[in-house]
């Protein structure tokens, strides 16, 4: 990665088994699959192993067995037929812009201002400094919001406490940025040695005229759009694309907090420039209508998706039956013109107009057509003759007119 290349998680040219890559069972859970992910990612980054270059080997199979065990669905299917159930090409991407070089940083920065969805990795030194404990912690009060505004690959750190019946009530953590800038909100855990290791992040949305991210800690499962799912889908099939809109959706791992002290961090993602951004805690205690509504609607998608996985089922049969008909009709239609324009000929072969050729092959018609000698004997419209002897007429009239005037 150091070279300037994007790297993701492309799957290895050897692929093994993601459970032994990540030294876990399939019986593990996710929470025990991400810490296994999270020790051996800062293991191998190429951050910290310049002068090896299989570390950076290890390092994609890691993230490659990580992308496939951390989505349910992916993990399904890996379990039910392995490697072969996995489209490989479907598979997110996610860049480390610190290793990026200045031309591959201003495409992936033009791609993501076109719309393309770039997953970007969070930089090694603040996963290292967190894990370390030596970063720098503000504390943010429930009931308050900070602005700031944060370097590119940097992070801060805030420390949200809360007693019993705030951690009953709920805990929502809301980052906007008026500016639009790119960003992450994370959400670290208390570590045996006093660091903070990662445990939820979540990419900046565009909502309306701003960015957003959020985490929703109400004791009821909530889910989180992954945008990259959409995409993939619209690039795979765009017609259908509306049938993946919400197969996005996946389940925010921690649903409530523990009463005690607690980490965030906001992370820019800008790619050139810092990023502006407002963070706020809130106890949902204050929310009760907005909590309601929140898990009525979160209910109501769930429902909706099961109903498109259904109804894609029902359309694409429909779609299939249309193409079927479609290809039918103008068939009829062709064969429909073809008998009209048989019978037209068939029409206009009753005629007494025959035709027929000549010795010298020129096609002419059968009836009669005057000659020459009957139109000179046939009088004009006006009474008089044509031809020669209208000319002869006009000649004796000229001489006439001569001898008067040779008499006078």
């Amino acid at each position: 990665m150091s070279s300037g290349k994007m790297e993701g998680p492309s799957a290895p040219a050897v692929r093994r088994d993601p459970y032994e890559v990540l030294s876990v069972t399939r019986e593990s859970s996710d929470q025990e699959i991400k810490s296994a992910y999270r020790k051996l990612a800062l293991k191998y980054h190429p951050d910290k192993n310049t002068s090896n270059p299989e570390a950076s080997e290890l390092f994609k199979e890691v993230a490659y067995s990580y992308s496939i065990l951390s989505d349910p669905e992916k993990r399904r299917q890996y379990d039910t037929a392995g490697f072969e159930a996995l489209e490989n090409e479907n598979m997110d991407m996610e860049i480390d812009l610190s290793n990026l070089g200045t031309v591959n940083t201003m495409f992936a920065a033009l791609f993501s201002k076109l719309g393309v969805p770039i997953k970007t990795t969070i930089a090694a030194n603040v996963l290292e400094e967190a894990l370390n404990g030596t970063v720098t912690v503000r504390p943010l009060p429930l009931g308050t919001s900070s602005n700031g505004k944060v370097d590119k690959q940097c992070a801060h750190f805030f420390s949200i406490t809360i007693n019993d019946q705030q951690a009953q009530a709920g805990v929502v953590i809301r980052v906007i940025s008026a500016a639009q800038s790119k960003f992450k909100l994370l959400y670290f855990e208390q570590e045996p040695n006093g660091g903070y290791g990662l445990a939820l992040q979540e990419d900046s949305e565009k909502t309306g005229k701003v960015t957003s991210a959020g985490m929703y800690f109400l004791h009821f499962q909530v889910y989180r759009m992954d945008s990259t799912v959409n995409a993939l889908a619209m690039a795979k099939d765009p017609e259908a694309a509306f049938f993946k809109r919400l197969e996005g959706l996946q389940p925010c791992e921690v649903s409530e907090l523990k009463p005690g002290t607690h980490i965030f961090a906001v992370y820019g993602d800008n790619f050139f420039k810092p990023a502006t951004y407002t963070i706020e805690a809130m106890c949902a205690k204050s929310y009760e209508d907005t909590t309601g509504r929140l898990k009525e609607i979160e209910a109501k998608i769930l429902a909706k998706r099961n109903d498109l996985r259904q109804f894609e089922i029902e359309y694409r049969k429909a779609l299939a039956r249309f193409q079927e008909v479609t290809n039918k009709y103008n068939q009829e239609k062709q064969s429909v013109d073809e008998l009209l324009k048989q019978r037209d000929t068939i029409h206009s072969s009753f005629t007494t107009v025959r035709t027929m050729i000549n010795s010298s092959g020129v096609t002419g018609s059968s009836s009669k057509i005057p000659n020459d000698d009957s139109r000179l004997d046939s009088p004009a419209e006006d009474g008089s003759f044509d031809g020669k002897d209208k000319s002869n007429k006009k000649k004796w009239f000229n001489l006439n007119l001569n001898r008067s005037d040779k008499k006078g």
